[in-house]
């Protein structure tokens, strides 16, 4: 909406990493000084970290433009909490090796097998693996063998790890990991903008999307950015997209301080809203878990589906934003506890309707002496509007994360 308003090429600031607006902070710099040289190297293990959004994955993007495929093989995985032997499977997965069953040692033989066809085709073979403090030990030490491979005395597989601060702490001080440590040939922490860079950054973006000063950066929104994000990348395109976006609705040709206080404003309400609604849904939880031990000794009879059939709210492009920011791991968690939670509720409300429409039904005391009767009918009473809530988090889960094909298909 805002880059045709303001007659632009393109979206400057979208949070997918995009190799076309890389831009060489000092530490960038220094990140892929480091990288070339480990590549120069041919083996052992290249360490890059940096915090949440500081451009790990915008500088692997950039790096895969400059290198000749003719080369260098590239496979490239995104890792969740892996063990050893799952991170053996993906690893063949990404190097595009066809596996028979899940046998480790099968599929190891697989992986050296392709391994030396590439080193005698004359291509070297790279492993970029993404997000590595989410790695188990066990799947660190499989990483460790891989580099083990040789031909003759020629390595095989070297491995680019990224990661987040967390993995530089675990990689400098677990006791088991001396071995792998010994063979990191290059390693970078990426650090965050200064306030030089960042007003450098956002010009560059919107430079390259055909900007001319339309709309005017009022003074003092730079310094007021950088207050407010500290330098951190994916923040800077985050905020910036509202501002701009905000520009837009309000049809205005400068966007200042006033702006990005509004649009600051806006999303630490967002931040409590959202924190409400997990409360809440938390709470619903425990008043349907409490519920389940009260009528714990109930006749037993089928659940009944449950349809939590809510209408969805729209997605606005801020929501759309903010939902692209969600790291893969917490998108994920997110997941697997709408699910639990989703069959706790059905499993509670089940036997509620069950207990409700049996009329030979016998009224039995609950262990403080309550009739079940009045426990169903003050538990009914308190659940109501948790679970309208309870239902809405649902809803709004579903339709952000299942419907956005592009983040699925991530």
């Amino acid at each position: 909406m805002y880059d045709q308003y303001y007659g632009f090429s393109g979206r400057p600031f979208q949070l997918t990493p995009d190799p076309e607006f890389y831009f060489e902070s000092a530490s960038h710099k220094k990140a892929m000084s480091y990288l070339g040289y480990g590549l120069n190297q041919g083996e052992g293990f290249i360490v890059i970290t940096g915090e949440v959004g500081a451009g790990k994955s915008t500088l692997v993007a950039h790096l895969m433009e400059r290198i000749d495929p003719e080369a260098l093989t590239v496979a490239q995985i995104v890792t969740s909490a892996l063990d050893g032997e799952e991170l053996i499977h993906v690893v063949a997965q990404s190097f595009g090796i066809a596996l028979e069953g899940n046998d480790k040692a099968g599929a190891l033989g697989a992986i050296e097998l392709f391994l030396q066809e590439e080193a005698r085709a004359g291509r070297r073979c790279l492993l970029i693996v993404d997000e590595c403090q989410n790695l188990d030990f066990t799947a660190l030490e499989e990483l460790r063998m891989l580099s083990n491979f040789q031909l003759g005395s020629h390595p095989l597989l070297q491995s680019l790890l990224l990661g987040q601060p967390e993995f530089r702490k675990t990689l400098a001080h677990h006791p088991n990991l001396d071995q792998l440590r010994q063979r990191v040939i290059a390693s970078h922490h990426l650090e965050a903008l200064d306030e030089e860079e960042l007003e450098d950054y956002v010009h560059h973006r919107l430079t390259h999307v055909g900007w001319e000063a339309q709309p005017v950066l009022g003074e003092g929104l730079l310094p007021g950015l950088y207050a407010a994000t500290d330098g951190i990348p994916r923040r800077v395109n985050q905020i910036m997209n509202r501002i701009l976006l905000l520009g837009a609705i309000e049809e205005r040709g400068e966007v200042g301080v006033q702006m990005l206080d509004a649009v600051l404003d806006e999303m630490q309400e967002d931040q409590l809203r959202g924190g409400n609604r997990v409360k809440a849904s938390e709470a619903a939880v425990e008043v349907i878990l409490e519920h389940s031990e009260e009528t714990r000794h109930l006749d037993p009879a089928p659940k009944p589906t449950v349809h939590l059939d809510v209408p969805a709210e729209p997605v606005t492009p801020e929501a759309q934003a903010e939902i692209e920011s969600v790291p893969a791991t917490e998108v994920a968690a997110i997941m697997a506890q709408r699910d639990a939670r989703t069959a706790e509720l059905e499993a509670a409300i089940g036997e509620l309707q069950a207990a409700g429409a049996d009329p030979e039904h016998k009224l039995t005391l609950t262990s403080d002496g309550e009739d079940v009767s009045e426990a169903l009918g003050r538990i009914e009473a308190r659940l109501e509007e948790q679970e309208r809530s309870f239902r809405h988090v649902l809803t709004m889960l579903i339709e952000w994360l299942e419907d956005d094909k592009p983040r699925e298909a991530a």
